[in-house]
């Protein structure tokens, strides 16, 4: 696939920021207009509970104090008084202007941070993987008998960052009030900072990232794994490639950076910080239907109130144990971090971020549509080298695999959420389908990528 030939009349990059930016404020303020007049509310019920623990923050009153030791000093309200918040508290302090500006202002924050993701990618596009020399080869038609000109190679910037700039999966979930949008920035923020090489500052990213939601520090093992492929010229052991002064200074300030933010946290607003922001996630048992097939087991054990969880048998509580999901899950996606880390080089950081966090979400104990913006936000930087080695067969049965499997599971669970009908196990069936077909094109796309680095004159 050539992509300069379909970028060819693209707009411009400033043109597509416009678009994108209009049609996310039009969407706000149509959200204002629906949920004054529909039953059916446009906006996300997690905004509604980031805008109560912000008010919550913000209005510190007898049974609504901060439990930490200088909370009461500092005045603040607890967030956590407004059940379901399981966020750091900086989220609730960042939606403060939802109670003395605009009640809609976090949604423009969590838009205006989709626009800076936008941005960040066509920088990283141009900066790292387009750059003038590899865009003539792997991007100009054959028939072109020179190198791509410069406005080329920006259009095709322009296209694969409007990739995400114009997802209704990005642009929808934003502006009804997710906090994903702030995620994704530091995301990409950390994983600009490697691509340049400037390791403390990917560091102190990396755990504010981390802080944020806990998941992005499994970046960290690719982060190593960059490093320690430094070292590999030396002809050093391996583990004195992996652990050595530049990795354990990158590990340091990352946990240091982590741990600081959390304490900060936890000083303020004490024991309730770690509960609900951490312990929770790691004792959660979420036996409503998802993508995943860990449900079913968790769903079948659940203990109701005629059944303590003390009453479960050893294979029951197995079943039902957060470490059956979390162990192959995290093996597996910081193995592989690590691994692809010390095989690719920086260059190639996307790629094994978008392979860790693939891994992540499917094998994870809970797994939304919104999860799938975790790696597809990797998206745009992968294409230019799968376009070398996919064909435009393999790149519709991916789709139509990735698209397929989850209409699949989504046609069983209406049956479940809409019709009251029992089909868990056939909801848990195609659960397991849709592990294995993600796999699947997970599998395809690793292979290509792979060929395409191998076979750089492909085109």
């Amino acid at each position: 696939m050539s992509l300069s030939r379909i970028a060819h009349s693209f707009p411009t990059f400033r043109t597509i920021l416009v678009v994108s930016s209009l049609l996310r404020l039009g969407l706000i303020l149509y959200s204002e207009w629906h949920d004054a007049h529909s039953k059916v509310k446009y906006t996300d019920v997690d905004y509604r509970v980031f805008s109560d623990a912000a008010r919550f923050v913000l209005h510190a009153v007898p049974g609504n104090t901060a439990q930490g030791p200088l909370g009461e000093q500092l005045g603040f309200g607890d967030p956590y008084t407004r059940s379901t918040y399981r966020y750091t508290p900086l989220l609730a302090l960042l939606l403060a202007p939802n109670e003395w500006v605009h009640p809609s202002f976090g949604k423009y924050l969590f838009a205006g941070c989709d626009i800076l993701s936008g941005v960040l990618l066509y920088k990283m596009l141009l900066d790292v993987v387009l750059p003038p020399a590899a865009s003539a080869r792997d991007s100009s038609p054959k028939s072109a008998g020179g190198p791509a000109e410069p406005a080329s190679r920006e259009a095709v910037a322009t296209m694969l960052t409007s990739l995400h700039l114009l997802n209704p999966l990005v642009f929808t979930i934003s502006t009804r009030g997710s906090s994903e949008s702030i995620l994704s920035l530091f995301v990409l923020l950390t994983l600009y900072a490697c691509l340049q090489e400037r390791w403390d500052a990917a560091a102190v990213l990396l755990g504010s990232s981390t802080h944020w939601k806990i998941y992005p520090v499994i970046y960290g093992a690719a982060c190593v794994g960059v490093i320690a492929e430094k070292e590999l010229q030396g002809g050093s052991r391996w583990i004195g490639r992996v652990v050595n002064m530049r990795t354990v200074r990158f590990g340091v300030v990352s946990a240091g950076t982590f741990f600081v933010l959390g304490a900060a946290m936890y000083l303020i607003w004490g024991e309730p910080f770690l509960e609900h922001t951490y312990l929770y996630h790691l004792s959660r048992l979420d036996h409503r239907h998802n993508f995943s097939p860990y449900f079913y087991p968790i769903y079948l054990t659940y203990p109701s109130v005629q059944t303590a969880a003390s009453t479960l048998s050893l294979a029951q509580k197995l079943l039902r144990s957060p470490l059956t999901s979390f162990v192959p899950q995290m093996a597996l996606s910081l193995g592989s971090g690590l691994a692809f880390g010390m095989l690719g080089g920086k260059e190639h950081l996307p790629f094994t971020w978008f392979v860790q966090t693939v891994v992540f979400v499917v094998f994870n104990r809970v797994c939304t549509s919104q999860y799938f913006l975790w790696y597809t936000l990797f998206l745009p930087l992968l294409i230019p080298r799968l376009s070398r080695s996919m064909t435009r067969f393999t790149t519709i049965l991916c789709l139509a695999l990735w698209f397929g499997v989850q209409g699949i599971w989504l046609a069983e669970a209406y049956k479940l959420e809409f019709l009251g009908e029992n089909v868990f196990l056939g909801v848990w069936s195609r659960g397991i389908i849709y592990m294995v077909g993600s796999v699947s094109v997970l599998v395809v796309l690793a292979v290509n990528y792979c060929k395409g680095f191998s076979e750089p004159s492909a085109q």
